[in-house]
């Protein structure tokens, strides 16, 4: 009986707990799942919000400002293009200002409102609008020269914002290449007054020396002076690299000259034998002409 009290005792404690756990919760919750309602209403608008925001920011982004390298030869044309707008953006201004070295800043201009263009410190007539500014603001500079390096910046002004794109320009001036041979056999590759400077190679590779020497307008003469220990080479050709250009020049080798440089015992054998044949030939001839002196005297 005893044990039957005390089991009937724990059963009871038991539940007591698990009620009064129960409850515990029951009020710490909010009643209704109110508090979870307004976590995803309020989630909702926040994400409602930010999309709005990303659109609208979106709408009043403008293109950040491009530059390019552009190189181009001398005596040719280059034309440089304006930033493309949006059919719905309106054209009020575009200007190009024109920045080139030991010169005053350049400015070409154009206004759609009054359909009027103007220059200021542009001395240059090589450089002008490609055709009318209204249908294509683009700049051209015909022909090209040493003098155009620079940078070119357009500037196209609409409803819509500012729109810029630069260009820094750099004139690529090809060389003059010559090869020919020197007395002492040396063979010399030249290019001359070249921009950027030129690379020099040759075929065969033999026992070279390169120099540059850089001239006041920016050019540069590379110079490639070689020789050839084997004296079976009869051809070599000389190939120049350069951003214009390449080219590749050929010379045979003067055989003449290249006998030079034979050993000192083999000329010495041939200015002995050269030396002997001459005395014979001179003994020969005294002997004629005394004998016909001999002749005569008799």
């Amino acid at each position: 009986m005893p044990c039957t009290l005390r089991t009937f005792g724990v059963w009871l404690l038991l539940i007591l707990t698990v009620s009064l756990v129960a409850e515990t919760r029951t009020l710490v919750t909010p009643s209704n799942g109110l508090r979870p309602k307004m976590s995803k209403d309020n989630d909702s608008a926040a994400s409602t919000n930010s999309s709005l925001m990303d659109r609208q920011q979106r709408s009043f982004i403008l293109p950040v400002e491009a530059n390019t390298s552009l190189s181009k030869p001398v005596d040719t044309k280059a034309v440089l293009s304006c930033p493309r707008i949006t059919q719905k953006a309106v054209l009020v201004t575009i200007r190009w200002e024109i920045i080139l070295r030991d010169k005053p800043s350049c400015t070409r201009a154009y206004r759609r409102d009054t359909n009027e263009t103007r220059a200021i410190n542009c001395s240059d007539e090589t450089i002008s609008w490609d055709s009318r500014p209204d249908r294509n603001p683009a700049l051209q500079i015909d022909p090209v020269a040493i003098t155009h390096d620079g940078y070119y910046r357009c500037e196209v002004v609409t409803t819509h914002g500012h729109f810029y794109h630069g260009y820094h320009l750099t004139a690529l001036v090809p060389p003059e290449v010559t090869l020919f041979q020197l007395e002492n056999g040396t063979i010399v590759c030249r290019a001359a007054a070249g921009k950027p400077a030129a690379q020099i190679s040759w075929t065969p590779g033999g026992d070279c020396h390169t120099v540059e020497e850089s001239l006041g307008n920016d050019t540069v003469t590379v110079q490639s002076l070689c020789r050839w220990k084997d004296h079976r080479v009869s051809n070599v050709s000389c190939s120049v690299s350069h951003l214009t250009g390449n080219r590749s020049l050929s010379i045979e080798l003067n055989q003449g000259v290249i006998v030079l440089e034979f050993p000192p015992s083999t000329l010495l054998i041939v200015l002995y034998v050269k030396f002997s044949l001459f005395l014979v030939i001179l003994i020969i001839v005294g002997f004629i002409y005394f004998q016909r002196i001999k002749d005569c005297r008799a």
